[in-house]
């Protein structure tokens, strides 16, 4: 009878543990060297976590997720400006945007490649970088050219809508014509707002 009463009083102290565990969880937003940003509910020790926002309840927190506050550059944001300039003088381009695309695609990076193949500052895609006559993706410069040149196309296939243009650039123009517009991937969505927030950051920031 007592050890009934023990395990009774056991468990009703587990629940209650539980149950007030999951009452004061709290959440994380942490950005991510990149610039993304993630949301937990358990803290990061770790220095690449950089922490935006903690609270107890889960509202304002989607806002903090989606990247609304300032964010900070990268530690090398400034190594590619001269080619920046030059290429998005040689194009007629906007630097501020170029800055974001490599921002965006490799995190000024030259070496950068992903898993399926895109490589370099742009991320380019080899089928791509061959069109515009670039076959080291790994050269800064020719990376840059054959990236803007590309992304220029876009613009002026696309009348100029930069969220359409930025959408093909990540997902493809196949997937932009069967959708007729901005596809409904996740990750395409994503990568427009952060292009466009980081636009919008280098022009402040460096008067691009």
């Amino acid at each position: 009878m007592f050890a009934g009463r023990f395990f009774s009083i056991f468990f009703s102290l587990l629940a209650l543990g539980l149950y007030s565990h999951s009452i004061f969880a709290g959440y994380y937003v942490y950005q991510m060297p990149d610039g993304s940003r993630v949301i937990t509910d358990r803290p990061r020790h770790n220095r690449t976590f950089k922490l935006v926002k903690s609270s107890q309840k889960v509202v304002g927190i989607g806002k903090a997720v989606s990247g609304h506050q300032p964010i900070e550059p990268a530690e090398n944001a400034n190594k590619f400006d001269d080619l920046i300039n030059i290429v998005a003088k040689k194009h007629n381009m906007d630097p501020a945007l170029i800055k974001a695309v490599v921002h965006t695609e490799s995190y000024f990076n030259p070496n950068a490649t992903s898993r399926v193949g895109a490589s370099g500052l742009m991320q380019l895609m080899p089928q791509t970088a061959e069109l515009y006559g670039v076959y080291d993706l790994y050269s800064p410069m020719k990376n840059l050219d054959a990236g803007v040149r590309h992304l220029r196309y876009l613009l002026r296939r696309y009348k100029n809508k930069l969220s359409v243009a930025l959408a093909a650039y990540n997902a493809g123009e196949k997937a932009v014509m069967y959708y007729n517009g901005i596809p409904p991937y996740r990750e395409t969505r994503r990568y427009i707002k952060k292009v466009m927030h980081y636009q919008s950051f280098y022009r402040n920031e460096y008067n691009l």
